[in-house]
């Protein structure tokens, strides 16, 4: 299996990547006036970073998940970034609550209903697997009192189990329709989880 990205597709991610995590940073700021009062205090840089890390990097691992999946059954795919609802990402940030479509993989070449279904899991699978990783981080910044990678970790964690539950809803052209065309016992299964990672993070690590 030859997985390879184009110029255009690596742009489209990168820009991608980054325009999530500044809506994400300004949304944990609180919006955009705290984000303006972060900027000149110097302290916005950090939360970009902590949210290009946990957001940023749930997104692309996401994307990725659907495009190796994809290859993986002969089909030819690419992501495409939607520059206008990046626009919208940043902007409903500013004003207090974040909206993200960043794009999507685009994929073609013939499937079975299960092989939709499998590249659609991908992403979300992907998400909840990212927990395994944003766990020790969280773990070790309270056993080392770091301040830095408690939050890290916290939000890593509950960021990926929502990013999960959210794309597992089945509705328009998110993922959780597709895998409920295939499987309803997975779909319900995996968003029963995805849910329930979703709550209990909330509750245990904070956001």
């Amino acid at each position: 299996m030859n997985i390879t990205f184009s110029s255009r597709e690596l742009r489209d991610l990168v820009v991608a990547w980054i325009a999530l995590g500044l809506a994400f940073a300004i949304f944990f700021a609180g919006g955009g006036q705290r984000a303006i009062s972060m900027l000149l205090g110097g302290s916005f840089g950090l939360a970009l970073v902590v949210s290009l890390l946990t957001a940023g990097v749930g997104f692309l691992l996401h994307e990725v998940a659907h495009k190796v999946v994809a290859v993986r059954y002969g089909q030819i795919a690419e992501f495409r970034a939607d520059y206008s609802m990046l626009g919208i990402a940043i902007m409903s940030a500013l004003v207090g609550f974040i909206f993200a479509a960043p794009g999507a993989v685009y994929h073609r070449g013939m499937l079975t209903e299960r092989e939709h279904g499998l590249i659609a899991l991908a992403g979300p699978a992907t998400n909840l697997l990212l927990l395994v990783a944003f766990a020790p981080l969280f773990v070790a910044g309270l056993v080392l009192g770091s301040g830095i990678l408690e939050l890290i970790g916290a939000r890593g964690l509950v960021i990926n189990a929502f990013l999960a539950a959210f794309n597992m809803l089945p509705f328009a052209s998110l993922d959780g329709r597709t895998v409920k065309a295939w499987s309803t016992p997975v779909f319900a299964g995996v968003l029963a989880l995805s849910i329930l990672l979703t709550v209990g993070l909330l509750l245990f690590v904070g956001f």
